[in-house]
């Protein structure tokens, strides 16, 4: 299929030859690749394009538009179609605002247009039919709960199931206040299941996977689900949902831990708030349902977290589809036997815009520490002190980054790993990544996201974020491989890395990625122990 804009977009060249039926071959080549084969999923046909040693799906619909009286409600599977869809190009991305990111990641950004219709999701296999058996890598992406999509190129899949022989996918899904508020108490009997409805379109998009992967050669009984930062958060999510019990069998956390999700009073307050600065009232949620998109999204521009003015968009303990918080005070028993990947970037906050990256003095570095720990002199004195025990020649402007990062993610990681491994059931691994991008004059070092392009075999397609190096190369054949060996069997190792031990709170064994990587017990202890001593001193 092929929507009009597309159409007007080829002009004369698709008027030409449109009657003689080529194309979708004209298509394929403006995609820099050949028509590829034709898959029948459950909905109907799909035709993919061919580049290199994969074959890629773009844009197909896993579920019905969410546009109209299904905004804001359960996603639905789409009205099955005749005929031959040809899936080259991305489909809609989520309604959002603008992401403001960092120019490095910034030029990596999928550029799809965005709109209700969002539920696609993208495919990459080395060749289609039954039988192959490849594990199946089904990547959620960042950008929080309210930004991104499944279409930004580091993610594109061809280089990791061409290497490692593996199905890659990516989703779309809803976002923000289309996916995430919450109506099911505010909106009667009508709006009593709207409730982490994007977390639902990604349920949704499993369920295809399990319905028809196995026709784009991969086995629907081994599905490891990953994602970065809120793709991490969407992944700690799904594994205490009810509804996802089964459909993946594996789960990779990357700088995105989520130990709480959002509690009803607090949804319900976000919601109100955000009505009323549309000039709604708590009972008017169906006027809400016919606002226009744009009126929304101007709704949620301004401060706060990515771009949401501070409104809690994100996925809600409703007792239902989430019945308690991911992490605490426990992992959850519904993903039980499920092993978990997990771990950090060392210096995540270079990632964010406005961070000062160039030297600073002590005063300037205790400030930023205890704006970061929400602390007092006391509690920053602690951290400084065991931040300095464990790297002594640390600079003050690389201590102010690593706690802020540490605040952000690396603690939050220690704590799923460490609820994980009680369990008991099913192991968990634990890693840190420690390589420094020579971008931006080094100043960024090994910010937020930077592990992305390793992971997907992408460093070139990467280089604004990661440089031109040559030492890019092995760490990505390391780092794929490990995540590859993960989704394949459940457990990490990995040629040419050190052995890596399930993690534990005795030995807290943790894979240290970098030119040389290592395997380090309980590494910045001081570090860990001082974060948590401050901590419990504020609960």
């Amino acid at each position: 299929m092929i929507d009009r804009r597309t159409f007007i977009g080829y002009g004369t060249l698709a008027a030409s030859i449109l009657a003689g039926g080529k194309l979708a071959k004209a298509l394929a080549q403006e995609n820099k690749g050949a028509a590829g084969a034709t898959v029948e999923t459950a909905a109907g046909k799909v035709r993919g394009i061919t580049q290199g040693k994969v074959t890629g799906f773009k844009g197909i619909q896993y579920g019905a538009s969410t546009a109209g009286n299904l905004r804001f409600m359960p996603p639905v599977k789409p009205q099955p179609w005749t005929g031959v869809r040809d899936t080259f190009d991305l489909g809609h991305r989520s309604p959002q605002n603008p992401s403001g990111l960092i120019p490095e990641v910034a030029a990596v950004e999928g550029t799809e247009p965005m709109g209700e219709d969002c539920l696609c999701l993208n495919v990459w296999t080395p060749s289609v039919g039954n039988g192959h058996k490849r594990p199946v890598m089904v990547w959620l992406h960042g950008g929080g709960f309210s930004t991104g999509s499944g279409g930004f190129t580091i993610y594109d899949g061809g280089n990791l199931a061409a290497k490692h022989d593996v199905v890659a996918l990516t989703v779309n899904h809803r976002l923000n206040a289309f996916g995430y508020l919450y109506l099911a108490d505010l909106g009667g009997e009508k709006y009593a299941n709207s409730s982490n409805v994007g977390m639902l379109d990604i349920i949704l998009a499993l369920e295809w996977v399990r319905d028809n992967i196995s026709a784009f050669g991969g086995d629907p009984g081994n599905v490891t689900i990953f994602g970065q930062s809120g793709g991490g958060r969407k992944v700690s999510t799904l594994m205490a949902m009810p509804s996802a019990k089964g459909l993946f069998h594996r789960a990779i956390v990357e700088s995105g831990a989520s130990v709480r999700g959002v509690p009803r009073d607090a949804a319900n307050k976000s919601t109100e708030a955000f009505m009323t600065k549309l000039g709604l009232k708590s009972d008017q949620v169906d006027q809400l349902q016919k606002q226009p998109m744009a009126q929304i999204l101007a709704g949620m521009a301004g401060g706060g977290p990515a771009g949401n003015q501070g409104f809690r968009m994100e996925p809600v303990v409703d007792g239902r589809t989430l019945p308690a918080h991911p992490f605490d005070p426990a992992a959850s028993e519904f993903s039980a036997n499920v092993p978990l990947l997990i771990g950090s970037t060392q210096t995540e906050a270079g990632f964010f815009p406005g961070t000062p990256l160039d030297p600073i003095d002590e005063a300037a570095m205790r400030t930023r520490v205890k704006q970061s720990l929400r602390s007092d002199d006391a509690g920053a004195d602690r951290v400084i002190a065991a931040y300095r025990k464990d790297q002594p020649n640390i600079t003050n402007i690389d201590l102010a980054l690593q706690v802020a990062s540490d605040m952000f993610a690396w603690n939050s990681s220690l704590t799923e790993a460490e609820r994980k491994a009680a369990l008991g059931k099913a192991p968990a691994y634990m890693y840190y990544f420690t390589w420094s991008s020579p971008v931006r004059q080094g100043k960024l070092k090994a910010f937020h996201t930077l592990e992305i392009p390793f992971i997907f075999d992408n460093v070139d397609v990467g280089k604004s974020m990661t440089g031109s190096g040559e030492d890019r190369y092995a760490l990505e054949d390391k780092m794929s491989g490990a995540w590859v060996a993960f989704a394949r069997t459940g457990n990490p190792n990995y040629k040419g890395l050190p052995n890596w031990p399930a993690y534990n709170t005795e030995r807290r064994a943790t894979m240290f990625f970098d030119n040389d990587c290592k395997v380090v017990n309980d590494p910045r202890r001081e570090a860990r122990q001082a974060l948590s001593s401050v901590q419990l001193a504020q609960t």
